[in-house]
C-alpha cells in the first residue's frame, strides 16, 4: 500500500527527456539545496530511471515515498533526508 501523503506544495522537478545518469545527477544536486524532511516529485521518461531513483535513494539516505507510473514515463516522490552524500 502506499502513503499518499503527497502535498499540492511538494515542488514538481521535471527531468523528462534525460537519460542516465543525468536524472539522478540533477536530483542529487537539487535535493542537496532543499532541507531535511522536504519533499520533490521528480518526474523521468527514462526508463532506467526506475532502478536508478530507489537505488539513489536507499544510497544517498533519501526516502523514497511514492513511485507512479504515468504516460510516457514515471513520478518519484523522495523526502530529503538528513545525511548529504
Amino acid at each position: 500500500m502506499l502513503e499518499n501523503k503527497a502535498s499540492k506544495h511538494d515542488a514538481v522537478y521535471d527531468l523528462k527527456g534525460l537519460n542516465c545518469p543525468l536524472p539522478v545527477l540533477k536530483a542529487k544536486k537539487r535535493l542537496a539545496a532543499m532541507q531535511p524532511g522536504s519533499r520533490l516529485w521528480l518526474e523521468t521518461t527514462d526508463p532506467l530511471a526506475v532502478i536508478d531513483i530507489p537505488a539513489f535513494c536507499a544510497d544517498s539516505g533519501h526516502q523514497l515515498i511514492e513511485t507512479a507510473s504515468v504516460s510516457g514515463g514515471h513520478r518519484f516522490l523522495v523526502e530529503r533526508g538528513e545525511q548529504q552524500s
